[in-house]
């Protein structure tokens, strides 16, 4: 096996962090433009078009929150034993795991063509819409495993301590779904006019390179899988293991389009204008995050292998140096995005309403970063080190004792303005948990 070659054991601990976060910027951006991407070209079909898509974004971050919350739990367990140096444990784990994926995959595809109309009738779509959405829905599901398979191969090569890879794969794949995106979609040169089921073609066809190049890497380049029959009892263990950190995981994802409702319904009492400005500080705060996302990606199996390693001494080295990182480009992005609010706000509407709610949102909340991108590092950390309760506390807290509780009073208190204040104060109050949770934890060692 070639593990050797990307271990995060050694070596500067602040140059290492640099070197993997680099071009895991690039694929969190892909990830993250995918389904804007899609909307962009269907917003193009029309509004009732647009609709059908829309009624789709629950179950596709159901299915993709879960995926990578399992993702989560292989990179934990994989970057632990890459650190013990135990390379046959690691395609031993790689292998178990993917197996219990393929298993994962065959529920989500039979559940979701199974129940697809009545998952659609419950959310709210009519007769029509629902046969709209199965244009779209149909070869999405039977592309599931194009989908789920490789991010866990990738959160697999990942733990290894290899950002740029997966990285790059998912960069391409992006690349190919803007390509392909408008030729299906409308028909463009010798390709059919499929509008909803070119949308989702297009994506599973990215997907599926995906799932090529993480096959690829897996079998002849890193060599972590094993081709042979695992032993019942073995298989059971490893699942256990990855679910010991992958649910905790998922369950934290599913808390953030709960609490995110609760946001919007709150902004909802002033008005579709609120509600229309608080999706776009929301979209801008995903953006400006990036870098923060990243770190905490890369987080997981640097704390992992040096957790497997007995390296706790880095762990805590790359906290501190995680914070300094996030503390100066938080303040970085506060001064830009600050001093042209007006002008931002500008981009995503010309409604002088809405620029008026955007434009305090980025001159203040922004501030706050620091505390919530820490927050993720550490949430990462706990998670790399097999501590995955109070990952799931310390982030559950952010949402659910400061952010949330303090929008209902500040919404009571000082109406829209109130509501971003709990959201500086949220950040601000779970990066202060994390630092004490560290403290309390210091070795990240024992739960």
């Amino acid at each position: 096996m070639r593990l050797n070659r990307t271990h995060v054991t050694e070596g500067p601990v602040g140059p290492t962090l640099i070197r993997l976060v680099l071009p895991m910027i690039g694929g969190v951006l892909t990830m993250m433009l995918f389904n804007l991407v899609d909307t962009f070209f269907i917003a193009r079909l029309g509004a009732v078009p647009l609709a059908a898509i829309g009624f789709t974004f629950p179950v596709v971050f159901v299915i993709t929150g879960t995926t990578m919350g399992m993702g989560i739990g292989m990179a934990s367990v994989v970057s632990r034993a890459v650190g013990e140096g135990d390379h046959r444990r690691v395609a031993e784990i790689t292998t178990r795991g993917l197996i219990f994926v393929v298993v994962l995959v065959l529920i989500f595809v039979a559940g979701g063509l199974w129940l697809h109309d009545r998952i659609f009738a419950l959310l709210g779509a009519d007769e029509a819409l629902i046969t709209l959405i199965h244009r779209y829905m149909f070869p999405w599901f039977l592309g599931v495993p194009f989908l789920v398979i490789p991010m866990i191969g990738n959160s697999a090569i990942r733990a290894t301590g290899d950002s740029f890879t997966p990285s790059l794969i998912m960069i391409i794949a992006g690349g190919v779904n803007v390509i392909l995106d408008p030729l299906l979609i409308f028909g463009i040169g010798p390709f059919p006019r499929l509008e909803l089921q070119g949308a989702a073609l297009a994506t599973v066809f990215s997907y599926f390179i995906t799932f090529a190049a993480a096959s690829w890497i897996l079998i002849r380049r890193e060599r972590m899988i094993l081709f042979r029959v695992p032993p019942l009892v073995g298989l059971f263990e490893t699942w256990g293991r990855l679910l010991h950190v992958g649910f905790p995981a998922v369950l934290t994802n599913m808390l953030i389009p709960i609490s995110g409702g609760i946001l919007t319904r709150i902004m909802a009492g002033y008005g579709p204008q609120a509600v229309a400005a608080f999706g776009v500080c929301v979209r801008i705060e995903s953006l400006v995050m990036v870098g923060a996302f990243a770190m905490s990606t890369v987080m997981i199996p640097f704390a992992g292998q040096n957790f497997g390693a007995g390296r706790a001494d880095r762990v805590r080295a790359g906290l501190r140096f995680g914070r300094r990182y996030c503390v100066i480009i938080s303040l970085a992005l506060w001064v830009v995005l600050a001093f042209s609010a007006r002008t931002i706000a500008g981009w995503f509407s010309a409604d002088p309403v809405i620029i008026e709610i955007i434009r305090p949102f980025l001159m203040f909340v922004p501030l706050s970063y620091g505390g919530f991108g820490y927050m993720l590092l550490v949430t990462a950390s706990f998670n790399g080190a097999g501590l995955p309760r109070h990952a799931m506390v310390l982030f559950g807290s952010r949402l659910f004792v400061f952010t949330v509780p303090l929008a209902v009073l500040g919404s009571y208190v000082a109406g829209i303005p109130g509501v971003f204040a709990a959201m500086f104060l949220g950040n601000i109050g779970s990066g202060l948990l994390a630092h004490w949770m560290v403290g309390r934890h210091p070795a990240l060692v024992q739960e």
